[in-house]
């Protein structure tokens, strides 16, 4: 399966393109003339093997989304690959009585062969985890399979993303910091980590998760978005049941990243306070992203390192798991999480992201 990108100002009265994709290439947007409220979107479409495509268009104003059911032309199922393709969008059947010079449109090709999985993520197999956690009970955690980051984002897959994102007409609130490049991005509130999978979402041409008005998630759509509580729990249980943590019952600094003391049973680790190994250069004492040993899924630091902001609310709380570099070993139990103001953003909350 490929999927592919292109962004096409349309200001209701002139175009721009952007491109660079192999699969769709040359996407021109533009209102046609006379007061008429039907824009124009062309495109040149490629496979290598001919297969028919499966054509998709995802409007958005500012990040926000914009209905786009009026829809005719070469979109949809079976279209052959070829240049001159075109798509003609009833604006004023869709979007009657708005003006913008913000509206991009997304365009996407499938050919329907099974899709890589994405650079740097591994694939979650779907299905129940349930059993008897040793401080928190019975569980049973239920997901759809899915794809989340192999490790907390990077402070250099951050500046990457960051970087495309203000340069196509996002703002956040807080730019991200890290220890280095290999590290964790940290001091990111949860309104900038959604910002950032939106924007990631559009670099590499999936459709956008997040009503950046709304902050409302479409679950359905393709792109990046933020672990639900469920698929988080899940994943950091790497298939093991009934565990403290993502390896066992005992918890000490050769598993993973976090303050040690001995006022916890379970903590059994021969040194204790923050990790002697990453105790240098003042805060944040934070470790190199897939430091310690993965989990049963292949997924690093689950317990530890920074605390992940994850899509869950609560009234105006937003969750957050797995503990950090600071923190003692009950945060980063799995079965443990906590709730925070999802504008506050310091040096022991990053994330990682997700996607179907």
């Amino acid at each position: 399966m490929r999927r592919t990108v292109f962004w096409a100002a349309i200001m209701l009265g002139a175009a721009a393109c952007l491109a660079g994709d192999p699969v769709v290439s040359n996407v021109r947007a533009l209102q046609r003339g006379g007061g008429s409220r039907l824009v124009d979107i062309r495109y040149d479409a490629a496979d290598s093997d001919g297969d028919r495509l499966s054509v998709t268009v995802t409007l958005t104003d500012n990040g926000a989304p914009v209905p786009a059911a009026s829809l005719s032309g070469d979109v949809g199922a079976g279209v052959r690959p070829g240049s001159g393709k075109r798509i003609v969008w009833d604006a004023g059947a869709d979007w009657s009585g708005n003006l913008s010079e913000n509206v991009r449109a997304t365009v996407t090709a499938d050919d329907g062969r099974t899709p890589a999985v994405p650079q740097g993520m591994v694939r979650i197999p779907g299905g129940t985890n349930s059993g008897t956690d040793p401080d928190f009970g019975a569980y049973s955690l239920t997901v759809e399979a899915f794809y989340m980051d192999a490790t907390e984002v990077t402070k250099a897959k951050w500046d990457e993303v960051y970087v495309w994102a203000v340069a196509h007409g996002y703002s956040f609130a807080n730019a991200g910091s890290g220890k280095a490049a290999n590290h964790p991005v940290h001091t990111v509130s949860w309104y900038d980590c959604v910002r950032w999978c939106n924007a990631r979402s559009q670099k590499e041409g999936r459709t956008p998760c997040y009503n950046l008005s709304t902050w409302a998630c479409d679950f359905a759509a393709n792109g990046y978005r933020l672990p639900t509580n469920t698929e988080w729990a899940y994943a950091a249980r790497g298939g093991q049941s009934g565990r403290r943590f993502p390896w066992g019952d005992t918890i000490t600094h050769s598993q993973a990243n976090y303050y040690s003391s001995s006022s916890y049973s379970y903590d059994v680790s021969p040194t204790r306070g923050y990790h002697p190994t990453y105790l240098t250069g003042g805060y944040p004492y934070t470790s190199p992203a897939g430091a310690f040993t993965a989990n049963g899924y292949g997924l690093y630091d689950m317990a530890g390192n920074v605390w992940e902001w994850c899509n869950d609310s609560s009234g105006s709380y937003r969750l957050i798991r797995g503990g950090c570099w600071y923190d003692l070993a009950y945060s980063a139990r799995c079965g443990f999480s906590l709730w925070s103001y999802p504008g506050f953003a310091s040096y022991y909350y990053g994330f990682r992201a997700v996607c179907r």
